[in-house]
């Protein structure tokens, strides 16, 4: 079994959305707000700067019980003991992590379509990211977001947890959840807000409305 799997409320950090305040703070603070997971996500650090940074987030999301996910890179998260790893098409392939990590690593895949969401239900993946649902400036090459319809039909034929990703936020996070999403998967909306806490609040709130436990 893997490590705790919830997926309520996921943070996936933006160093440059936290409009220069120190990202382990804001993690602190998203945490203290119902966050439930943590991926450390560094497009543009170097692989020392990423792990400085896994070592200083992996403390704070043990406090608080929640799992430190890394994007991408499994060596990092072998280096610092992280409970996973999010992989897109062009990381590592799905059975090569998985088999560094071992079967209790929280692996999760990410997903654009139909056609995407047929070659990962392949494997045993604990979740799946499905995304873009709607347009997002944290990754401006990222393709078409899902029509809901189809993504309505993608959640329950995913036979797995998905959590939503890509522009999401209170205004419009209803509308994911209404079509299945098990979670929220939020990076600006979090990592840009005055306060990284009441906007995790905020959020953690409407999910439970939503997905009463």
């Amino acid at each position: 079994m893997p490590a705790r799997l919830d997926l309520r409320l996921y943070l996936v950090t933006d160093p440059a959305g936290c409009m220069g305040r120190d990202l382990a703070w804001v993690v602190a603070e998203a945490l203290a707000g119902g966050v439930t997971m943590v991926q450390l996500r560094e497009k543009q650090a170097t692989t020392r700067e990423f792990l400085e940074r896994a070592w200083r987030i992996k403390p704070i999301c043990d406090a608080a019980g929640a799992p430190l996910i890394i994007n991408d890179r499994v060596d990092v998260a072998l280096a610092v003991g992280a409970a996973g790893v999010h992989l897109g098409r062009q990381d590592m392939p799905y059975a090569d992590a998985r088999r560094l990590l071992g079967p209790r690593a929280i692996i999760g895949l990410t997903v654009h379509d139909m056609a995407e969401l047929e070659e990962a239900k392949a494997t045993d993946a604990d979740y799946f990211g499905l995304g873009p649902v709607f347009p997002t400036r944290t990754k401006p090459d990222a393709p078409a977001p899902w029509d809901m319809d189809e993504y309505a039909r993608a959640s329950v034929l995913a036979g797995r947890p998905v959590v939503a990703i890509g522009g999401i936020g209170p205004h419009n996070a209803r509308i994911v959840l209404a079509a299945g999403a098990h979670g929220l998967a939020v990076s600006s909306a979090i990592c840009s807000a005055d306060s990284p806490k009441w906007a995790a609040m905020e959020l953690a709130a409407l999910h439970a409305r939503l997905w009463p436990s």
